[in-house]
């Protein structure tokens, strides 16, 4: 393992300078990573866009970042599901319409180990349909403001990208035979990370090197997304982790997205997470990421499978 150049402690948000005048979008703030990551660009005076399906929960929310940080924070929250294509549709019009600017956009929001096959509105097994397809809608429809603005796309991934069939089942892609809920999640996380990198080789290749493209994940932080949506055996086996040392608060959980999102300079070949043991709890930092995470070959097919079944294409 090479030397984390963020030094033993690795990165954190002490790193980030004042982002007065900064515009950051991110999905899935009303708990967890997403609320820690929300709460500390507000305290560097950023300006943050929300994006949740629960309006109740984000007001709420929004209240809760005014008491912690200030009332001055500047937070809004626009209505998002990621699970319904016509929802990713209107909010991201609405960002567009809102905001002048986006430095980076942090897609942060995933359901997991949904226990039985479910699809979405729009035909699609729910993981994928809101871990993949919602993404690469969202993340398609505000890449002309983020290439305007120079800025940022950071997908949060998960080491479940190494779990499952670690491929796309491209034969059955909705798990119709064998629905496994690991299987399902793994390949949505998968192929957010893939996607990542072939956008950045699709940039590359257009001279579009404005935009910088990022993968991370939080390592084993604790937070709902298991009690969320999870069965009851998960809930259990993951509530009985949180007690252990095995994982690690949602706050640190936060600190992978929160650099890539801000970290000048950061290599975006690398994925990046805590790097201690099983790469679940430790100091922030880049490390290995599994070739099948590359494979250009599955990339490239599932680029065009997503432009196919979403109706959405990049504008790059």
């Amino acid at each position: 393992m090479k030397a984390n150049k963020f030094g033993k402690n690795g990165w954190t948000p002490e790193r980030i300078d004042d982002l007065s005048g900064k515009t950051f979008v991110i999905t899935g703030t009303t708990s967890g990573t997403g609320f820690e990551a929300a709460k500390i660009l507000l305290s560097k005076n950023a300006k943050v866009v929300m994006l949740n399906r629960n309006p109740k929960k984000a007001d709420d929310t929004i209240q809760t970042l005014k008491q912690e940080v200030g009332s001055h924070s500047n937070v809004i929250n626009i209505t998002l599901d990621l699970s319904i294509q016509s929802s990713v549709k209107k909010a991201a019009q609405e960002v567009l319409n809102t905001v002048t600017k986006i430095d980076a956009l942090i897609c942060n929001a995933a359901i997991a180990q949904v226990p039985k096959l479910t699809l979405t509105v729009d035909g699609w097994e729910s993981q994928m349909g809101t871990n993949y397809f919602g993404n690469w809608t969202l993340q398609a429809l505000l890449f002309p403001l983020i290439q305007k603005s120079k800025g940022r796309i950071v997908t949060v991934g998960s080491m479940g990208y190494n779990m499952g069939i670690k491929t796309i089942n491209f034969n059955d892609l909705n798990w119709h035979k064998d629905y496994t809920p690991n299987n399902a999640y793994s390949q949505s996380k998968l192929a957010q990370i893939m996607t990542i990198y072939e956008l950045q080789n699709k940039l590359a290749i257009n001279g579009k090197t404005d935009v910088k493209a990022f993968a991370c994940h939080p390592g084993s932080s604790r937070t709902n997304l298991i009690n969320t949506s999870g069965s009851f055996i998960m809930k259990f086996i993951f509530n009985l982790m949180k007690l252990s040392p095995l994982t690690q608060s949602a706050k640190k959980g936060a600190y992978p997205q929160l650099m890539c999102a801000t970290e000048p300079n950061l290599d975006q070949s690398g994925f990046y997470g805590p790097t201690g043991r099983n790469f679940w709890t430790g100091p922030v930092g880049v490390h290995k990421l599994e070739p099948h995470a590359k494979d250009k070959v599955v990339a490239e097919k599932l680029w065009q499978l997503s432009e196919k079944e979403t109706g959405v294409k990049w504008n790059i």
